[in-house]
């Protein structure tokens, strides 16, 4: 059962706490998302990602939260008859620290490892690899906005001769505006770097935005979100626009 406090908390309320990365939560997302026209042969790959988070009090001014992304792969073919590759692709763990009592500004940081858990070589690497991770944003009572970035970057451990070393960054800047009813417009681009591509092969920057509600399971918060990205600065054989769909059970403390 909900606790009490989170019981009467509104719709609006229950939104605002869904979209801060480090907010004393457990969840469960499945984020789905469907790239259109990757690969040489421009075909469909959807990756529904598994993303567990969970926060572990360690003191009354300290929280760390766990967020775990557990990538669902289906890669199209990568030439003329080659055949579909399903599995599961490597997870990538991130641990923040983060204030128990934060402001209006509110952070975390942490260390983000990436396990070579997939099931093909055409769904991941063999390499383990581990970087930073931080996040700010700004949450603020009685504002309807939500809005920061997520950055991170991860590198290999090993060399080329245990499956390709990499070096990838990644960027999401997030800005929601919450409506009364726990209805929200909402922009979240995931740009990323692979720094050790040619220039013109480095960057992906999608642009789009979707809209997202809080509903019921009985008592059980729901976040369900649908958005729309178009890259505007893509690979040679990356995908030109992605649709994402998220659900997400939430379990306030």
């Amino acid at each position: 059962m909900l606790a009490p406090a989170h019981a009467e908390m509104s719709a609006e309320e229950l939104a605002k706490l869904a979209q801060n990365p480090v907010g004393n939560l457990i969840s469960v997302p499945f984020q789905n998302n469907t790239n259109l026209n990757f690969g040489p042969e421009k075909k469909t790959q959807n990756i529904l990602n598994i993303q567990p988070v969970i926060p572990i009090s360690v003191n009354d001014d300290w929280n760390i939260i766990t967020r775990t992304i557990v990538p669902v792969i289906s890669m199209p073919g990568l030439y003329p008859g080659d055949d579909r590759t399903n599995g599961i692709g490597d997870t990538v763990l991130t641990a923040f620290v983060s204030p128990a009592k934060p402001g209006s500004w509110i952070w975390g940081v942490g260390p983000v490892a990436q396990i070579p858990t997939n099931t093909d070589n055409e769904l991941g690497n063999k390499n383990w690899g581990l970087g930073p991770s931080v996040v700010v944003l700004h949450l603020e009572k009685g504002s309807p906005w939500v809005y920061g970035a997520l950055v991170n970057n991860i590198w290999s451990l090993s060399g080329d001769k245990q499956g390709g070393s990499y070096n990838n960054g990644m960027i999401q800047p997030f800005v929601n505006y919450n409506f009364p009813g726990g209805l929200y417009v909402v922009s979240a681009p995931i740009i990323t770097a692979n720094w050790r591509a040619e220039d013109s092969q480095r960057w992906t920057v999608p642009v789009g935005g979707g809209v997202g509600k809080i509903f019921h399971l009985g008592k059980l918060p729901v976040n369900a979100q649908l958005s729309a990205y178009y890259n505007v600065v893509t690979p040679d054989d990356g995908a030109n626009w992605q649709i994402r769909a998220q659900v997400q059970f939430m379990f306030p403390k």
